[in-house]
């Protein structure tokens, strides 16, 4: 399944358009854990959020965390007013309320639900702030070009960082889906790692994906399906690629794409007419 959607903008933004869009696939397991959505803020014209999160802890515990995760950031963005709220403020409080909630529903199941988070919000200053927790990532992309993606929260991460294996031999290592910060521990509070790119221009794009997408994919090959196609149908390329590269073993595939496009050239509305004579 795969949507998409334009954002308008004020005039000031009149360098750009938002076009964005999300995809998602159940994979090989039993539910769908993975959440994803796309919202403009009510209070804060121009500005825009793209949330996914990845839930873990047993049917259903984790829909319901990842569910949580979607549920906050909406109604916290909802009340977004760039004249009083701070984004990164706004990003941390999403995580810790969060947080918070998902442990009190582990108190009434049987399962301890966890989830991992990455948010990103546009404004209208041409500026792009993320934060996430876990494994869930943001790429960034200029035209086709990698830039950057997020460092995973994980146990090979820590492995990669101190030089005792490749990133290639952590997407193989036994313990790849151990992560060390998460949604929901009941033994530590999370932490958020927030990233910022503050010159926005027509064909940079985003995208934010769960580890049943970007575990299939080389950076070259993410940067050029999002460059050459909507986001919609990039979209239906990652999943149905990733179905066929996971070999019946695939995991929850969800991801979402913004990206900015040149504006539509103004056209002009008005006819010339040849002037009557002044009497």
């Amino acid at each position: 399944m795969a949507t998409n959607t334009q954002f308008n903008l004020p005039r000031r933004m009149s360098q750009y358009k938002i076009e964005a869009g999300t995809g998602q696939h159940i994979g090989n397991r039993p539910e769908q854990q993975d959440r994803t959505a796309l919202f403009a803020a009510p209070k804060a014209p121009g500005y825009m959020m793209a949330v996914l999160a990845d839930g873990m802890g047993g049917l259903k515990g984790g829909a319901i965390a990842a569910e949580q995760v979607v549920h906050s950031a909406k109604q916290l963005f909802n009340e977004f007013s760039p004249n009083t709220h701070n984004v990164e403020s706004m990003l941390e409080t999403i995580a810790m309320e969060t947080h918070t909630i998902i442990k009190l529903s582990a108190m009434s199941s049987e399962s301890e639900p966890h989830s991992t988070m990455v948010v990103l919000v546009i404004t209208p200053e041409r500026k792009a702030i993320w934060a996430h927790i876990g494994d869930s990532r943001l790429y960034r992309f200029n035209g086709p070009n990698f830039a950057e993606h997020t460092i995973d929260h994980s146990y090979v991460e820590t492995l990669v960082a101190e030089g005792k294996i490749t990133r290639e031999e952590a997407k193989k290592h036994p313990q790849s889906n151990l992560l060390i910060n998460v949604l929901g521990s009941s033994k530590n509070d999370p932490f958020l790692t927030i990233g910022h790119y503050d010159s926005l221009a027509a064909g940079d794009s985003f995208l934010v994906c769960s580890d049943g997408l970007w575990h299939y994919f080389t950076e070259m090959e993410l940067g050029a399906i999002v460059a050459m196609n909507s986001p919609r149908d990039a979209s239906e390329m990652f999943i149905k690629k990733a179905a066929e590269r996971a070999n019946g073993y695939g995991d929850n595939c969800t991801l979402a794409i913004v990206k900015l496009v040149e504006p539509p050239k103004e056209e002009k509305n008005y006819v010339i007419k040849k002037m009557r004579r002044a009497v």
